[in-house]
């Protein structure tokens, strides 16, 4: 299958085949036929495949064939939860429409609002937003709805996580009755069906991949290691092979900062990003990653879906998240588009509940890796897979949009007189048995525990 295949102009064809995409994904090929259909849609879709090109294609491809927008108006509104997500969204739009008729805005707090406004004067045929600047906008009478024509409500799932549940109630509010509306979500959890059932319409359901999967193209390893040795555990392997691009994941702010702190001493330029960065310091940020002149960029979860780094080889889950579900979100940063990639996560004692956690939610056990000169003094407890399904933690509501300060897992008593164990290869045949094991006889399996290294990734 093409993308002319799927009702698409050859301008747009024309304008994919320039960024180098000749074959739709999984989801591309069922959401843009879906969307062309002009029903509503609901898209459940794992992050890295491709489904920002799923809803903005066929977006483009409406309304080149729609009157121009009015003054202040937007005839397709694109709602994202982040500055960042926004931001990519933004791009996308941009260069799929480059040379058609079509205006675009992207528009988000943290900057200046007037720039905004004098945007927004002429019309825009897409608009990309974050809820809270909108309603600014909106309240100050910079952007109208009387054309708009299609909503697509774009990673639901976070946006409800965050807090945002009600402003995106009060935008619906004041949209036209008639209207296309398209959800995106990497899940169909109950509280994204309770906001659907308010605003979607008979639609098409689609679902691209198995719940909570992680990605098949991505080699995942979990290092035991004591906490005050981590930072110096990544610098090592960080020196050790080489490593000139990785993406690496605090639970906090302050441990961000304070990791980007600690890596520089170590010679090793890194970067903080997260929600008290000003807006041109997360772009400035960013952009130094992309091009080489950052080697390492520190972000929290509140900023991670917004990351779009192509071929990006590493992922390094400094800390554990006690949302299993952002584990999928994290790791899902690399191996994109088909590429391999690598997920190494940190764990201490204190860590294994969210670990064991983790392994529920991916129905898989995270091969484990030791680096000699780091083996822990507090072993993490091994423990059989438990094959139960897992409810997800759902994140509190916060009281701000910034990044809230997570507390620890609660402290675990480790057991002692754990033998060591390196994986083989993509986590090893053995490690691929015990996984089956595990699956097959939960009372029973145990992963048996090997001497063996550390396969080193390949250098970026």
């Amino acid at each position: 299958m093409t993308f002319s295949d799927l009702g698409l102009s050859p301008s747009i064809v024309q304008s994919i085949t320039d960024k180098g995409y000749t074959t739709p994904t999984a989801i591309q090929a069922k959401g843009i036929p879906a969307v062309l259909s002009g029903q509503d849609v609901m898209a459940a879709a794992q992050t890295g495949t491709g489904k920002t090109a799923a809803f903005t294609l066929p977006l483009i491809e409406q309304l080149l064939k729609e009157d121009r927008p009015r003054a202040n108006q937007a005839l397709a509104l694109v709602l994202a939860p982040t500055r960042e997500l926004a931001l990519q969204i933004a791009e996308n739009v941009e260069a799929y429409s480059q040379g058609t008729r079509l205006r675009s805005a992207v528009v988000y707090g943290g900057v200046k609002i007037n720039p905004q406004m004098i945007q927004l004067r002429k019309g825009v045929d897409i608009l990309i937003a974050t809820p809270g600047r909108l309603l600014d906008l909106y309240s100050q009478n910079a952007v109208k709805f009387n054309q708009l024509r299609t909503l697509v409500l774009d990673e639901a799932d976070r946006m409800l996580d965050m807090g945002f549940i009600h402003d995106i109630k009060r935008i619906i509010k004041v949209l036209p009755k008639t209207r296309q509306n398209l959800l995106f979500s990497a899940t169909f959890s109950d509280p994204i069906r309770e906001l659907a059932k308010g605003l979607i319409v008979s639609p098409i359901e689609i679902s691209v991949t198995p719940k909570n999967a992680a990605s098949k193209t991505v080699t995942q390893f979990a290092y035991a290691v004591d906490k005050p040795q981590k930072t110096r555990l990544l610098s090592h392997l960080i020196r050790t092979n080489k490593w000139q691009q990785v993406l690496v994941f605090c639970r906090t702010k302050h441990g961000a900062n304070r990791l980007v702190t600690q890596l520089e001493r170590d010679k090793i330029t890194g970067a903080a990003i997260h929600g008290n960065k000003s807006q041109s310091a997360r772009v400035k940020a960013l952009n130094g990653f992309k091009t080489g002149e950052v080697n390492v960029l520190v972000a929290t979860d509140i900023v991670a879906r917004g990351l779009d780094i192509a071929e990006l080889p590493y992922v390094v889950n400094y800390d554990l998240p006690n949302i299993y579900e952002d584990y999928v979100h994290r790791i899902g940063r690399t191996g994109r588009a088909g590429s391999d990639g690598q997920a190494i996560s940190f764990v201490t004692a204190d860590d294994a509940a969210d670990l064991y956690g983790i392994e529920r939610f991916i129905g898989a056990l995270i091969p484990r890796a030791e680096e000699d000169g780091f083996l822990p003094q507090h072993p993490v407890p091994e423990k059989a897979l438990d094959t139960r399904s897992v409810k997800p933690k759902k994140a509190k509501k916060p009281k701000t949009h910034s990044d809230q300060v997570q507390g620890q897992s609660p402290s675990n008593k480790a057991k002692q007189g754990q033998s060591k164990h390196k994986p083989r290869g993509n986590g090893g045949s053995s490690a691929k048995s015990h996984v089956k094991a595990a699956i097959d006889n939960p009372t029973n399996a145990k992963p048996k525990r090997r001497r063996f290294s550390a396969p080193k990734p390949k250098t970026s």
